[in-house]
């Protein structure tokens, strides 16, 4: 609930000292026509009673009974503990650490974080700053470019097989720096080695996405050495369920990536209708300066006793805008907090449990699609990792709406954003799927498609 502590004789004479006559007054800037005077779909008035069932009946739009869409957002098992404890008050409200003094509990708990992504990343230093992965992506990118000895190429190479809201968001931000953005074709779903030779002209990075967004591995190894041969910086933006399993991106090709970055959604948060989500960022040490937000270091006071502290902000963006790394003013720390608890309880065999039981759950969808009439992989040659695209006989976003009828999320509609994919499905599989699930989504297809 907000706190409003100002009452209507606060409010005028506050008014009356800045010589405004009313509240009004304060947005006369804004056009008229701009203006809206009601809002037609809100009633003036309602009691809590009326309220509560008309936000029951939103949320009742958005059930599903069986879920298959993935495409960044993950429906993964969360223990009931985590969120119990993530909801305790001295984790639910508290904000954030720069009184070292008061917040040691908090200090601890992003360091614990910390050491856990750079585990699972394979790289030297992790921060804990980042607002989700789309963004985490173009902070990477303009890290790069701070990153070069002689200056960024403002050139950086980006994949089509890089989420589509990835590369959105990437395009808004770097766009007004003068950046440019070489989309590289992936005919075949993934980039290929043969693309990037004909790449002309120097470039800061190569972004690599594994696995990409329609599921397919990409050949990490060769891409990160051509990419390092050439003085760029190679960049992994990862599921980080998949790195369970997957080699880490710090030991991608022979020096491994200079910067990983993802979003940590698959740790232990519920997708909530679209976020808030959280984004991850780690790099190698000898690039720590140029990248964005804080990091959290372990130190000894004078009784040598243990204690947690800010140990690096490179620019105090809150106080030295202009000369800011970042926009970051702040954290996604509640879900951090999550992602933190969930990775402590599942632990390193509960995490390869859970991304081999996705992808295990994966091929078997694929062997029962396959099966229907007019149904195949659309990339049957590559492997891939919990989710796949599937070539259908009708327009992929008809199915959807037609087994949404059916309480069944059937995946995600490849034509919205690929010319030509129009048939294409991208279904998913996590390990909340069973035999029974996966029949039952494939029978609710196949009379789709009859």
């Amino acid at each position: 609930m907000p706190f409003l502590p100002h009452t209507e004789s606060d409010v005028q004479a506050m008014l009356k000292a800045i010589g405004a006559n009313s509240i009004g007054d304060l947005f006369d800037e804004i056009p008229a026509n701009l203006i809206i005077k009601s809002l037609a779909n809100v009633p003036e008035t309602a009691n809590e009673m009326e309220v509560v069932r008309l936000m029951k009946a939103r949320a009742s739009q958005d059930e599903t009974t069986l879920n298959f869409a993935g495409a960044g957002a993950y429906e993964h098992h969360i223990p009931a503990a985590i969120w119990q404890i993530v909801g305790r008050g001295e984790f639910y409200s508290a904000y954030t650490p720069y009184q070292a003094e008061a917040s040691q509990g908090t200090l601890q708990l992003i360091y614990e974080y910390q050491t856990m992504m750079t585990r699972l990343t394979g790289m030297d230093i992790s921060n804990a700053s980042m607002y989700d992965g789309a963004t985490a992506v173009a902070e990477a990118v303009l890290m790069a470019e701070r990153s070069r000895k002689k200056g960024g190429a403002h050139r950086v190479l980006v994949p089509e097989s890089l989420h589509p809201a990835y590369r959105r968001t990437l395009k808004a931000i770097i766009d007004l720096q003068g950046i440019e953005i070489v989309t590289l074709p992936c005919p075949d779903g993934r980039l290929d080695m043969a693309t990037l030779e004909a790449v002309q002209g120097e470039f800061t990075c190569l972004v690599i996405p594994q696995p990409n967004y329609f599921g397919v591995l990409e050949e990490v190894d060769a891409l990160t050495d051509w990419a390092q041969a050439r003085g760029a910086l190679a960049i992994a933006v990862v599921n980080p369920m998949s790195l369970a399993m997957l080699k880490e991106p710090g030991n991608w090709g022979a020096r491994g990536v200079d910067i990983c970055c993802g979003d940590g959604q698959p740790l232990g948060v519920p997708m909530s209708s679209g976020g808030p989500y959280f984004g991850f960022l780690a790099c190698k040490k000898d690039i720590v300066r140029n990248m964005p937000g804080r990091i959290v270091g372990r130190t000894t006071d004078l009784d040598g006793r243990i204690g947690y502290a800010l140990t690096l902000q490179a620019r105090e963006q809150h106080i030295r805008r202009a000369k800011a790394t970042s926009n970051i003013c702040t954290n996604q720390g509640l879900l951090v907090t999550a992602a933190t608890i969930y990775m402590a309880i599942t632990g390193p065999e509960g995490l390869r449990r859970v991304a081999s039981a996705s992808s295990a759950n994966l091929a078997t969808l694929r062997a029962r699609l396959e099966k229907i009439p007019g149904v195949r992989a659309h990339f049957p040659a590559q492997a891939h990792f919990h989710e796949a695209a599937f070539e259908l006989p009708k327009p992929a976003q008809t199915v959807i709406e037609s087994l949404a009828g059916q309480r069944i999320l059937a995946g995600v509609a490849l034509g919205r954003d690929f010319a030509g994919m129009e048939n294409v499905l991208l279904a998913c599989t996590t390990e909340t799927k069973n035999a029974a699930d996966i029949e039952a989504f494939a029978k609710a297809l196949e009379n789709a498609l009859a």
